[in-house]
């Protein structure tokens, strides 16, 4: 199986307010490579996200803002390219909000949501957050709602699930965003 998993970070309650971001790159059902980056939101960062994500105005002065990552991940979104992430609907929305703010267009791509995987192939779990589910698979997951961190977690959710059930529960999940 060949997927990216990513993951946002943001500055606050906004979806177009990414701090950091994170893709782990998985070929022939093996991590290959990952990125990170912190990003320069340009907005007001909130207490609460700060609390849970350990970014403020401080860890991203001299960042790049989303506009100036954007290049060198754009090759990764494409129709045919399958982006797996945990609660999809959040990163993709922060994704195509963040991009709108920069006026760039918003690529179209096969997406698929751990959250819906696991919520198929493990309803006996208590909630399918992605530390439950983590847990649930025996996956390392260190530093949660580090976006790097939380990237290898849903990848490696991903291969499990794939692992222990096949393709074909996944792919009736896929959609495209």
């Amino acid at each position: 199986m060949n997927f990216i998993a990513m993951d946002f970070e943001t500055a606050n309650r906004q979806p177009d307010s990414a701090c950091s971001l994170a893709i782990v790159a998985v070929r022939d059902n093996q991590i290959v490579n990952n990125f990170y980056t912190l990003i320069d939101p340009q907005s007001k960062f909130d207490y609460w996200n700060t609390r849970i994500n350990g970014i403020s105005s401080t860890t991203v002065a001299g960042a790049p803002n989303f506009a100036q990552v954007w290049p060198h991940i754009a090759p990764l979104f494409t129709e045919d390219q399958l982006v797996a992430a945990h609660n999809a609907r959040f990163d993709i929305k922060v994704l195509q909000s963040t991009l709108a703010r920069y006026q760039i267009d918003a690529p179209h791509f096969l997406s698929v949501d751990t959250v819906k995987t696991s919520r198929k192939l493990y309803p006996e779990l208590p909630n399918h957050k992605l530390n439950t589910v983590a847990d649930h698979l025996q996956i390392q997951l260190d530093n949660h709602h580090n976006a790097l961190a939380d990237s290898y977690a849903c990848a490696n959710i991903l291969l499990t699930e794939v692992q222990q059930f096949g393709p074909d529960p996944i792919k009736k999940l896929v959609t495209i965003a």
